[in-house]
């Protein structure tokens, strides 16, 4: 799949990897905007292909009293004016069938959730939207299986989809990212690592994820040395008050460097 197929994505010539970025939640039109702004403004100075991503509603929050979001139109129109703000596509994820046609009005690409990719009726109704689908590689499958979930995709008539590694399950309460799995995949369809959630640190006690985002740098070079296509970072300007992922979330302020650092490894590794 061309990465110029998808409505406003921006330098798909510069031979960089494309970015999916924003917040986990969106808590707010402000700090959805602000947010923005800001990686607009280094995506279009470091020419890397980018994605808005911000999730209209969190269904998989591991308690009941977990914030899920601000209202489901609410937060789709906030999507829209992000995107007719700036000019930029937007991904949000899905939790169930009939999420697919209603947020597919308003964003360029559906995510399916790593707990859920599974789910052939969620994946099929993404596709048929004629959106490209974002396949989040569930933590507890390996990156041969994720053809399957590829071939979903194809076989309901749409030839767009991406692969997302969000690292595996390491006994209960860690991720790990397997670095052999990303050419693996890339057989399969483009593929994209999600550094931010590879390094969540789920199942704790009180019910709430912990994370490192002190491993983020270390994580992303990874990925961008083994030819990923597309980076996943969450990142906001307050992780510590955000309310959804704020553990593994990378402060917005340090984007910028992650980025640039980013960006010379991929020329180097690529000769140019």
């Amino acid at each position: 799949m061309q990465l110029s197929s998808i409505p406003k994505i921006k330098h798909t010539t510069s031979n960089n990897f494309f970015l999916l970025a924003g917040p986990c939640a969106i808590e707010s039109e402000d700090m959805a905007l602000r947010i923005a702004e800001k990686v607009v403004a280094i995506t279009d100075k470091l020419e890397i292909p980018y994605v808005f991503k911000g999730s209209f509603k969190k269904a998989n929050r591991s308690r009941i009293d977990s914030f899920t979001g601000i209202g489901d139109e609410k937060a789709l129109e906030v999507l829209k004016k992000v995107s007719e703000t700036f000019n930029v596509p937007t991904v949000t994820d899905i939790h169930e069938a009939s999420d697919a046609a209603k947020a597919a009005a308003y964003v360029d690409v559906l995510q399916i959730p790593a707990f859920l990719v599974r789910q052939t009726d969620l994946v099929v109704a993404a596709a048929k939207t004629g959106k490209v689908v974002n396949l989040k590689k569930g933590q507890f499958m390996s990156p041969e299986s994720m053809q399957h979930a590829v071939k979903k995709v194809h076989d309901s008539g749409n030839e767009n989809a991406w692969i997302t590694d969000r690292g595996t399950m390491f006994g209960y309460q860690d991720m790990i990212v397997d670095f052999r799995g990303i050419p693996t995949m890339k057989q399969f369809a483009p593929t994209v690592l999600d550094v931010t959630h590879s390094l969540q640190q789920p199942n704790q006690s009180s019910g709430v994820t912990g994370g490192r985002p002190d491993m983020i740098e270390t994580i992303a070079r990874a990925g961008v040395v083994n030819n990923v296509d597309g980076l996943f970072i969450e990142t906001h300007f307050d992780p510590a008050n955000a309310k959804s992922d704020g553990a593994n979330m990378l402060h917005l302020d340090y984007l910028e460097n992650l980025l640039s650092n980013l960006v010379q490894i991929r020329k180097t590794i690529n000769g140019f």
